[in-house]
């Protein structure tokens, strides 16, 4: 407690923290949906777009790669979360088909034109996470801010037609909803998210921000809105604990964190199968 205390003085400790804890957050209301739509897999093809990009934009020697990874990221969710019953790849295949050729062409360019001397380490970095987390600027962290606000602020607004769109999107459609544009925000929604939690864990390592709070909370309750608030819950403790025990003990950021998202899901799989039986 003593040594928590005493990183606790220093304002990146904080300023990591409340990005963690905030990507975390946005992270689990998204997360629910996108298992429920069988898009669990998403997160991680997204990732390995926006590294693609980054790549790019390290080339480039841009000041700040968000102008190449932001767009490009928003465009290809918006493109695989789309109605793609008329698509000649459906989902899962276009998410595995990205996902590979993202992260080949990535890191073939990273090697070819990269000016770094340690290319392995910097690709290592991209994919595993970084201490990138603990260099925040204070510009940062409102950005970070400012985008959660956003994030949380819309989901709670279309809350009612994220549901409906969650569940039956062809009933949606016959009802006179615009499940396109609900696609729409929820794909532009979770490209952001992927975008600002690669800092965290990793591109590798962010599909555990989204997926395992999700899949615990679906273990001990049974309704959408106890799930997305245990997911809620369950990301938050599991990131601010991962990001303390990571602080502490020097253990990589974005396993620490997926380490405990994953020591959540087993214990909440005990709890619904052996307490609340919801299995």
């Amino acid at each position: 407690m003593s040594d928590l205390l005493y990183y606790l003085q220093f304002d990146f400790v904080i300023y990591a923290l409340i990005v963690g804890v905030l990507i975390a957050l946005c992270a689990s209301l998204l997360g629910v949906t996108l298992v429920l739509k069988r898009y669990s897999f998403i997160g991680d093809g997204l990732s390995h777009v926006a590294f693609g990009a980054m790549s790019i934009a390290a080339i480039l020697h841009l000041s700040s790669n968000t102008i190449i990874v932001m767009p490009v990221t928003i465009l290809v969710a918006v493109l695989l979360l789309r109605n793609g019953s008329k698509s000649m790849l459906k989902g899962d295949a276009a998410i595995a088909m990205l996902s590979v050729t993202s992260l080949a062409f990535g890191y073939m360019l990273m090697n070819i034109f990269s000016a770094s001397a340690n290319v392995s380490g910097d690709v290592c970095s991209t994919l595993f996470g970084s201490t990138s987390i603990l260099t925040l600027k204070t510009s940062e962290v409102m950005v970070c801010i400012v985008i959660s606000v956003i994030v949380i602020g819309l989901y709670i607004l279309f809350y009612n037609k994220i549901f409906a769109v969650t569940f039956d999107e062809t009933f949606c459609r016959a009802t006179g909803v615009n499940a396109g544009a609900y696609n729409f925000i929820i794909a532009v929604i979770i490209a952001i998210i992927i975008v600002l939690g690669m800092n965290l864990v990793g591109s590798l390592l962010i599909s555990a921000l989204i997926v395992f709070p999700a899949l615990a909370a679906m273990r001990i309750s049974g309704t959408f809105k106890g799930v997305v608030i245990l997911s809620v819950i369950f990301s938050v403790i599991c990131s601010l604990s991962g990001m303390i025990i990571s602080i502490l003990g020097a253990t990589p950021v974005g396993a620490t964190i997926v380490a405990m998202d994953l020591l959540c899901f087993i214990i909440c799989w005990a709890l619904g199968k052996f307490v609340f039986k919801t299995e």
